[in-house]
């Protein structure tokens, strides 16, 4: 019998999570608003999260046995027979087991969308000799943002946008007052946003440089200097980048960020 996850749950302070909570951040921020489904077993070994039309994440102690893991899978497979799901995102073999199992009780097929590798970085090193600096977005750069997250939506997800679509967008995250652009020659050459503060955590994301302004250490300077605030209130900067791409994953291990995980993202395919 599983039991609902409530928001700040003892089992997100349990040393088998924080174990792997880096890779699973995302958990904490989807378990803390109750319009979202989250659920845990009674040992606190297996937590799933899901927001409305997201995929769900799903982490499982490292310590649970394979025929225990499959036990719990299956159960909770059985508790969503009411839920339609679009994909699920977890440690590789996990992720990839729940969705085999999900999509043969509801004859359904799954395929592997992406994976990411999880960062951290208890300690920055920020880039020497770049120039401009850091300034947190405004209203006035409501068009900028929007232009850039048409860039970010390309390369991230390959999806095409046009600005007027992500002028809403652009405004929310402004408001939320997360983002930040690097400003050099007197223009924004690079944003990234701090999307959530975690018990441990901040994460970053959303890090984007348009392509003329690229290999000038703009992002660099930018991710790093947002880690050192972090740092500053006490919370370790961590990120996700798409293992497809060699060039961001070289850029954050330079500037100190340490891998901690790989993470899997798996759509169903008849529910996209």
């Amino acid at each position: 019998m599983l039991t609902k996850l409530m928001p700040q749950d003892e089992v997100l302070y349990q040393e088998d999570f924080i174990q792997d909570e880096v890779s699973y951040n995302l958990i904490h921020l989807l378990a803390g608003s109750p319009q979202n489904l989250g659920l845990k077993s009674p040992d606190g070994r297996m937590i799933f999260a899901q927001s409305p039309r997201g995929n769900a994440w799903l982490w499982i102690s490292r310590k649970v046995s394979e025929d225990r893991r499959q036990h719990l899978l299956q159960a909770l497979v059985s508790e969503l027979k009411e839920v339609t799901l679009p994909g699920v995102t977890g440690e590789p073999d996990v992720a990839e087991q729940f969705a085999s199992c999900y999509a043969e009780e509801r004859r359904e097929t799954y395929r592997h969308h992406m994976t990411m590798e999880s960062y951290h970085a208890p300690a920055v090193k920020p880039p020497h000799f770049v120039e401009g600096t850091i300034r947190q977005a405004a209203a006035e750069d409501t068009q900028q943002v929007a232009q850039f997250l048409v860039g970010f939506s390309e390369d991230a997800y390959g999806v095409r946008a046009n600005a007027a679509s992500q002028v809403e967008t652009a405004q929310r995250l402004i408001q939320q007052g997360g983002l930040y652009l690097w400003i050099a020659g007197g223009k924004a050459v690079s944003m990234a946003n701090v999307a959530h503060r975690s018990p441990r955590h901040g994460r970053i994301n959303a890090v984007y440089t348009p392509r003329a302004e690229r290999k000038k250490g703009y992002a660099g300077a930018l991710v790093a200097d947002l880690g050192l605030r972090l740092l500053q209130d006490g919370l370790v900067p961590m990120l996700y980048a798409d293992q497809a791409n060699p060039v961001s994953n070289r850029l954050y291990q330079h500037i100190g960020f340490s891998r901690c995980g790989t993470i899997s993202d798996f759509k169903f395919v008849n529910n996209e």
